[in-house]
């Protein structure tokens, strides 16, 4: 296996080598490294592909060549400061000073801003420096690494960090909401790391390969998902501190500096599993604020968005969109319609479940209750593989403020609760409206003119009974089609709480889902495998999810051993380090560990050296289907369950980062296999 692994590592670089020779472009650089580390004698000129300056001119040749800047003196400290750090030889650190001086010089004067200190130039500069880079191709990578990647206004509550507070509370309300009241915001903790892409705070051989992956990746917002895993890796020992504020804050700020070099391939697969579980409304209308060009008009807007938003914003074209996509990276929605019964009533989307907003000042019991059907709606939603169904909260209100300060007030108390996943449709119905203009009879179901908030701008929203074709009748009627259920259910909210509970889980599970065939002792377990197509799978499918977690739930008392005495126990026949993927996204330092029966997973206690909790006990004989990612292998999912007529019946699922999947992988196959043919004898 290694030797078949060392080839491969040499094939990949000798097909690098001749693309470079061959002066190849950065799509096929991409294709070649599949984000991998580099080598580092062709580091530079991949860099360089990467950020599109290959073979540019030299824009210093411009320059004028006056140090006159009011603030030179602090520059060319900064940067004697940085070169005696860097230890080169004395003759050689003049040079080097006087480089560094004339291209931050060259850059301010060209772009007319003030140099200060601490603003992440030098140490964006750092590692460009130990590619032994000439001046004129140093400039133009600084350039385009600042130019794309820095996000703009990285300052004391600069927007940046008001949206990135808004995607850490998107993937993990709890530890957001527990910064919040520490009055830990972002800019504290996470300024250098934005400003300088983690260069000053890692070290110089951790940078030049998290550089190696960010640049193939030609993502500026990849920063944001780095930031994001490094805190969610880090939230046990956040949630638990009990240092003071600020003690805390500088000891975030340095959590980047325990990366190794052999973290960062994982790291940065990590991060771009965040980014496919975020709304890409987060990227489209944030690019252009961000990195793109400055327009006074979309700053404010951006401002306005970013500063005062409750939750992430998901823009309606992506609404729209998103439910008709398949596969496991997207996002998938159960929109949440909060507007009153009589705006719901003339018009909606047919994927809407309806929650009256007004529900939770007016009659809490019924609200809560309310709440309830709305999760049941939306797991069995999910279940029976609707295009209303999905794991990502988005709430609707109707785009006009006196109405939607109560849908603030829904969201927010999902978001207090700490459910994950929780977005707002930016504008509302009145934004919804307008996309769909031009095709409101399609789009919208039971859109009433008459009573349409956009249509008739003077009327509030009310209709008579009569006006709705006997909406009580309608709501529980002939009609099927799970993606019909939520528009059928229009008024629901305004009948008695108990009642409507009891019309919505009894209409889905009598007419939605499936009978259910129990398993009968007799059922042979090697079935699954024989004579069906490709079920067990390593790294050769992109695959959904089917939404299950896992048995083992963190707030069950679980068994707590020694880890050195598990690892040497005599029928453990491999074990190796792994991080367990929550459903949620939170990972877990783990141990697997493989018998001739069974899969043990072990999970490490912060701060108890040594010991470990046995997170799972699977039988290998359970296990029916074993899938990985395309673009990043070393991500497992376990599928457990049983073997049906129709196929197989999935009953939960593991997720995985294993940094040796080949090897994991390899031995769990032959065991299950072993398993399968005990039985099949």
């Amino acid at each position: 296996m290694a030797a078949l692994e060392n080839a491969d590592d040499t094939e990949w670089i000798t097909e690098l080598e001749t693309a470079l020779v061959e002066d190849c472009d950065f799509g096929s650089l991409r294709n070649i490294c599949k984000g991998r580390p580099v080598p580092e004698h062709l580091r530079a000129e991949i860099w360089q592909i990467c950020l599109n300056v290959e073979g540019k001119g030299d824009a210093m040749s411009s320059f004028d060549g006056f140090y006159d800047m009011e603030e030179q003196s602090v520059l060319r400290d900064d940067c004697s400061t940085l070169v005696d750090k860097l230890g080169n030889e004395e003759e050689d650190k003049v040079s080097i000073v006087s480089d560094l001086e004339s291209i931050i010089t060259f850059y301010c004067k060209s772009r007319n801003i003030k140099y200060t200190s601490n603003n992440g130039w030098l140490d964006v500069l750092q590692p460009l420096l130990s590619q032994k880079l000439q001046k004129a191709e140093l400039y133009n990578c600084f350039y385009a690494i600042v130019g794309k990647y820095i996000p703009r206004d990285c300052v004391k509550n600069g927007k940046p960090f008001h949206l990135f507070r808004l995607l850490l509370q998107y993937h993990d309300p709890e530890l957001s909401s527990f910064l919040d009241t520490k009055r830990i915001t972002p800019d504290l903790y996470a300024h250098d790391w934005f400003l300088s892409l983690f260069a000053a705070t890692c070290d110089l051989k951790v940078i030049t390969i998290m550089w190696d992956v960010y640049f193939q990746h030609s993502d500026p917002f990849l920063v944001f998902f780095m930031a994001l895993v490094i805190l969610v890796n880090s939230r046990d020992m956040i949630l638990l501190s009990d240092e003071p504020k600020e003690t805390l804050i500088e000891s975030m700020s340095v959590f980047p500096s325990g990366l190794e070099a052999e973290d960062i391939e994982d790291f940065c697969a990590l991060a771009q599993y965040y980014s496919n579980k975020t709304p890409q409304s987060f990227k489209r209308d944030y690019q252009m604020p961000l990195f793109g060009t400055q327009l006074v008009q979309t700053r404010t807007s951006f401002d306005e968005q970013v500063a005062q938003a409750l939750c992430l914003p998901v823009s309606v074209g992506e609404l729209l969109q998103a439910n008709q996509q398949t596969g496991e990276d997207c996002v998938r929605y159960f929109l949440v319609d909060c507007r009153p019964a009589e705006q719901y009533n003339s018009g909606h989307l047919p994927t809407a479940f309806h929650l009256d907003a007004n529900l939770m000042l007016q009659n809490p019991v019924e609200f809560n209750t309310a709440i309830h059907g709305l999760f049941a709606a939306q797991q069995m939603a999910i279940a029976a593989e609707s295009v209303a169904g999905g794991e990502h909260l988005c709430f609707m209100g109707s785009g006009r403020e006196e109405e939607d300060q109560y849908v603030n007030m829904v969201v927010a108390n999902f978001l207090q609760k700490g459910h994950q996943y929780i977005s707002s449709t930016r504008g509302g119905y009145t934004a919804l409206h307008d996309v769909l203009k031009d095709n409101l009879t399609d789009g919208l179901t039971d859109h009433n003119v008459k009573y349409c908030i956009v249509c008739s701008p003077d009327t509030t929203g009310t209709s008579s009974c009569s006006d709705l074709d006997n909406t009580d009748d309608f709501r529980i009627s002939k009609e099927s089609s799970m993606d019909s259920l939520f528009g059928k259910l229009s008024t629901v909210m305004k009948s008695k709480s108990a009642e409507v509970k009891e019309k919505l889980t009894n209409y889905i599970k009598n007419d939605q889902m499936a009978p259910e065939r129990h398993v009968s002792n007799t059922d042979k377990v090697g079935k699954r495998y024989r004579n069906m197509a490709s079920v067990f799978t390593i790294g050769d499918e992109d695959e959904g999810e089917d939404g299950y977690g896992g048995v083992s739930s963190d707030d069950e008392p679980r068994e707590i051993v020694s880890l050195d005495t598990w690892l040497n126990k005599p029928e453990i026949i491999y074990h190796c380090k792994c991080k367990e993927i929550k459903t949620t996204g939170f990972m877990h330092n783990s141990y697997m560990l493989i018998t001739n029966s069974h899969l043990y997973v072990l999970r490490e206690i912060p701060k108890q050296k040594n010991m470990v909790y046995i997170q799972s006990r699977r039988a290998l004989g359970s296990i029916v289907k074993i899938t990985s990612k395309k673009k990043h292998p070393e991500l497992i999912t376990f599928k457990y369950g049983t073997s049906e007529d129709d196929g197989l019946n999935i009953t939960d699922m593991d997720k995985y980062l294993i940094p040796t999947a080949g090897d994991a992988m390899r031995i769990v196959k032959q065991q299950i296999m072993k398993v399968l043919d005990a039985l099949d004898s």
